[in-house]
Protein backbone atom coordinates (compact mmCIF):
# COMPACT_ATOMS: atom_id res chain seq x y z
CA UNK A 1 0.00 0.00 0.00
CA UNK A 2 1.16 3.44 -0.81
CA UNK A 3 2.99 5.10 2.45
CA UNK A 4 0.88 7.25 4.73
CA UNK A 5 1.39 10.45 6.69
CA UNK A 6 1.32 9.28 10.01
CA UNK A 7 -0.54 11.95 11.08
CA UNK A 8 -3.30 10.93 8.41
CA UNK A 9 -3.89 7.78 9.79
CA UNK A 10 -5.60 9.26 13.00
CA UNK A 11 -6.42 12.80 11.82
CA UNK A 12 -9.93 13.98 12.34
CA UNK A 13 -9.07 17.32 10.85
CA UNK A 14 -12.04 18.28 7.79
CA UNK A 15 -14.34 14.89 8.57
CA UNK A 16 -16.08 15.65 5.66
CA UNK A 17 -12.94 14.61 3.20
CA UNK A 18 -12.44 11.40 5.05
CA UNK A 19 -14.20 10.23 2.25
CA UNK A 20 -12.10 10.98 -0.49
CA UNK A 21 -8.73 9.49 1.24
CA UNK A 22 -9.56 5.60 -0.16
CA UNK A 23 -9.05 7.69 -3.74
CA UNK A 24 -5.89 9.10 -2.91
CA UNK A 25 -4.80 5.84 -1.97
CA UNK A 26 -6.02 4.00 -4.95
CA UNK A 27 -4.15 6.57 -6.98
CA UNK A 28 -1.21 5.90 -5.65
CA UNK A 29 -1.06 2.46 -5.21
CA UNK A 30 -1.76 2.49 -9.02
CA UNK A 31 0.71 4.90 -9.80
CA UNK A 32 3.50 3.24 -6.85
CA UNK A 33 6.28 4.44 -6.65
CA UNK A 34 6.12 7.29 -8.76
CA UNK A 35 2.63 9.12 -7.18
CA UNK A 36 2.38 10.88 -4.20
CA UNK A 37 -1.19 12.02 -3.56
CA UNK A 38 -2.24 15.28 -1.44
CA UNK A 39 -5.73 16.73 -0.34
CA UNK A 40 -6.31 20.05 0.23
CA UNK A 41 -8.78 21.52 2.40
CA UNK A 42 -9.35 24.47 0.24
CA UNK A 43 -11.40 26.86 3.34
CA UNK A 44 -8.04 26.49 6.20
CA UNK A 45 -5.91 25.93 3.48
CA UNK A 46 -4.02 23.51 4.61
CA UNK A 47 -3.01 19.88 4.20
CA UNK A 48 -5.47 16.94 4.69
CA UNK A 49 -4.27 13.72 3.48
CA UNK A 50 -1.30 12.62 1.98
CA UNK A 51 -0.63 9.16 0.05
CA UNK A 52 2.85 7.76 -0.76
CA UNK A 53 4.55 11.06 1.25
CA UNK A 54 7.68 11.69 -0.78
CA UNK A 55 7.57 15.16 -0.22
CA UNK A 56 8.14 15.12 3.07
CA UNK A 57 5.13 17.26 3.81
CA UNK A 58 2.66 16.88 7.51
CA UNK A 59 -0.93 16.66 7.33
CA UNK A 60 -1.56 19.86 9.24
CA UNK A 61 0.75 22.12 6.88
CA UNK A 62 -0.37 24.95 4.75
CA UNK A 63 -0.81 24.10 1.08
CA UNK A 64 0.32 27.22 -0.46
CA UNK A 65 -2.82 26.94 -3.17
CA UNK A 66 -1.36 30.34 -5.08
CA UNK A 67 1.80 28.60 -5.61
CA UNK A 68 -0.51 26.26 -8.21
CA UNK A 69 -1.92 29.32 -9.56
CA UNK A 70 -5.33 28.00 -7.64
CA UNK A 71 -8.63 30.20 -8.31
CA UNK A 72 -12.70 29.16 -7.59
CA UNK A 73 -13.59 28.70 -11.19
CA UNK A 74 -10.80 26.09 -11.45
CA UNK A 75 -12.43 22.63 -12.97
CA UNK A 76 -8.66 21.22 -13.11
CA UNK A 77 -5.05 22.54 -12.83
CA UNK A 78 -1.93 21.60 -14.81
CA UNK A 79 -0.43 19.82 -15.70
CA UNK A 80 2.03 21.97 -14.17
CA UNK A 81 6.34 21.24 -13.11
CA UNK A 82 7.29 21.42 -9.51
CA UNK A 83 10.58 20.01 -7.99
CA UNK A 84 10.95 18.35 -4.92
CA UNK A 85 13.11 19.17 -2.17
CA UNK A 86 15.52 16.84 -2.94
CA UNK A 87 15.59 17.79 -6.57
CA UNK A 88 13.89 15.57 -8.33
CA UNK A 89 11.16 17.00 -11.11
CA UNK A 90 7.49 16.54 -10.22
CA UNK A 91 4.75 16.66 -12.77
CA UNK A 92 1.47 17.75 -11.21
CA UNK A 93 -1.93 17.56 -11.71
CA UNK A 94 -4.85 18.92 -9.67
CA UNK A 95 -8.82 18.57 -9.46
CA UNK A 96 -11.20 20.94 -7.94
CA UNK A 97 -13.59 18.79 -5.20
CA UNK A 98 -16.99 20.64 -5.31
CA UNK A 99 -19.72 20.42 -2.51
CA UNK A 100 -23.64 20.21 -3.62
CA UNK A 101 -23.04 23.84 -3.67
CA UNK A 102 -20.65 23.91 -6.32
CA UNK A 103 -17.90 25.94 -4.18
CA UNK A 104 -14.66 24.37 -3.29
CA UNK A 105 -13.93 22.24 -0.75
CA UNK A 106 -10.93 20.15 -1.66
CA UNK A 107 -8.17 20.10 -4.17
CA UNK A 108 -7.00 17.08 -5.04
CA UNK A 109 -2.94 16.89 -6.43
CA UNK A 110 -0.77 14.24 -8.43
CA UNK A 111 2.54 14.68 -7.75
CA UNK A 112 4.49 12.57 -10.57
CA UNK A 113 7.73 11.76 -9.98
CA UNK A 114 9.70 12.21 -13.61
CA UNK A 115 13.01 12.10 -12.67
CA UNK A 116 13.56 7.99 -12.97
CA UNK A 117 11.84 8.52 -16.58
CA UNK A 118 14.33 11.86 -17.80
CA UNK A 119 17.10 9.10 -16.57
CA UNK A 120 16.08 6.56 -18.93
CA UNK A 121 15.74 8.89 -22.02
CA UNK A 122 18.96 10.31 -21.39
CA UNK A 123 20.01 6.53 -20.98
CA UNK A 124 18.50 5.76 -23.91
CA UNK A 125 19.39 8.40 -26.24
CA UNK A 126 23.15 7.84 -24.90
CA UNK A 127 22.81 4.59 -26.04
CA UNK A 128 20.86 4.59 -29.69
CA UNK A 129 23.20 8.12 -31.21
CA UNK A 130 26.23 6.87 -33.52
CA UNK A 131 28.36 9.20 -33.84
CA UNK A 132 28.34 11.25 -37.08
CA UNK A 133 32.44 11.43 -37.24
CA UNK A 134 32.77 7.41 -36.48
CA UNK A 135 30.33 6.77 -39.52
CA UNK A 136 30.09 3.09 -40.93
CA UNK A 137 33.26 1.01 -41.22
CA UNK A 138 34.12 0.88 -44.90
CA UNK A 139 35.29 -2.38 -44.82
CA UNK A 140 31.87 -3.89 -43.07
CA UNK A 141 29.67 -1.84 -44.90
CA UNK A 142 31.20 -1.87 -48.43
CA UNK A 143 29.50 -5.02 -49.44
CA UNK A 144 26.54 -5.17 -47.86
CA UNK A 145 23.83 -5.31 -50.10
CA UNK A 146 21.16 -5.92 -47.82
CA UNK A 147 22.08 -2.77 -45.57
CA UNK A 148 22.11 -0.78 -48.94
CA UNK A 149 18.72 -2.40 -49.66
CA UNK A 150 17.29 -1.96 -46.20
CA UNK A 151 18.50 2.33 -46.25
CA UNK A 152 17.07 1.99 -49.87
CA UNK A 153 13.39 1.43 -49.48
CA UNK A 154 12.96 2.98 -46.13
CA UNK A 155 14.00 6.19 -47.56
CA UNK A 156 11.67 5.33 -50.57
CA UNK A 157 8.67 4.56 -48.06
CA UNK A 158 9.36 7.43 -46.19
CA UNK A 159 9.67 9.79 -48.61
CA UNK A 160 5.99 9.19 -49.35
CA UNK A 161 5.26 8.63 -46.23
CA UNK A 162 3.45 5.33 -46.33
CA UNK A 163 4.09 1.80 -44.51
CA UNK A 164 5.84 -1.12 -46.88
CA UNK A 165 2.55 -3.10 -45.69
CA UNK A 166 0.40 -0.45 -46.81
CA UNK A 167 2.40 -0.12 -49.95
CA UNK A 168 -0.33 -0.01 -53.10
CA UNK A 169 0.99 -3.04 -55.86
CA UNK A 170 1.00 -0.01 -58.65
CA UNK A 171 4.08 1.24 -55.90
CA UNK A 172 5.60 -1.72 -55.58
CA UNK A 173 6.42 -1.79 -59.20
CA UNK A 174 7.94 0.78 -59.02
CA UNK A 175 9.77 0.62 -56.39
CA UNK A 176 11.42 -2.53 -57.72
CA UNK A 177 11.29 -0.87 -61.16
CA UNK A 178 14.05 1.71 -58.95
CA UNK A 179 15.28 -0.36 -57.48
CA UNK A 180 16.32 -2.06 -60.71
CA UNK A 181 17.56 0.68 -61.95
CA UNK A 182 20.17 1.41 -59.32
CA UNK A 183 21.37 -2.11 -59.40
CA UNK A 184 19.60 -3.24 -56.24
CA UNK A 185 19.25 -6.50 -57.82
CA UNK A 186 23.32 -7.62 -58.75
CA UNK A 187 23.85 -9.27 -55.07
CA UNK A 188 23.18 -12.82 -55.21
CA UNK A 189 19.75 -13.86 -53.83
CA UNK A 190 18.61 -10.05 -53.57
CA UNK A 191 15.46 -10.74 -55.50
CA UNK A 192 14.45 -13.38 -52.56
CA UNK A 193 15.14 -10.61 -49.94
CA UNK A 194 13.36 -8.20 -52.04
CA UNK A 195 10.23 -10.44 -51.68
CA UNK A 196 10.43 -10.75 -48.19
CA UNK A 197 11.15 -6.85 -47.53
CA UNK A 198 8.03 -6.54 -50.14
CA UNK A 199 5.92 -9.17 -48.32
CA UNK A 200 5.11 -10.65 -51.99
CA UNK A 201 6.26 -13.76 -53.59
CA UNK A 202 9.71 -13.74 -55.00
CA UNK A 203 7.85 -14.89 -58.31
CA UNK A 204 6.11 -11.90 -57.71
CA UNK A 205 9.24 -9.90 -57.84
CA UNK A 206 10.48 -11.45 -60.87
CA UNK A 207 7.22 -11.09 -62.75
CA UNK A 208 7.80 -7.34 -61.80
CA UNK A 209 11.11 -7.34 -63.17
CA UNK A 210 10.15 -8.55 -66.74
CA UNK A 211 7.42 -6.25 -67.00
CA UNK A 212 10.24 -3.65 -67.36
CA UNK A 213 11.62 -4.91 -70.19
Amino acid sequence: MPKRSKKAKSSTLYSPLIMYQPVCDAIALILQPYAEVVLHHVESETISYIANNFSKRDVGEPSHLHEIDFKPDDRTIGPYEKVNFDGRRVKSVSAVIRGSDDRPVAVLCINIDVSHIQSAIQVLSAMSTVSIDEGKPAALFKEDWHERINEYVHGWTAKRKVPIGNLTRAQKQELVRELAEDGAFSGKHAAAYISKILQVGRATVYNYLRDLK
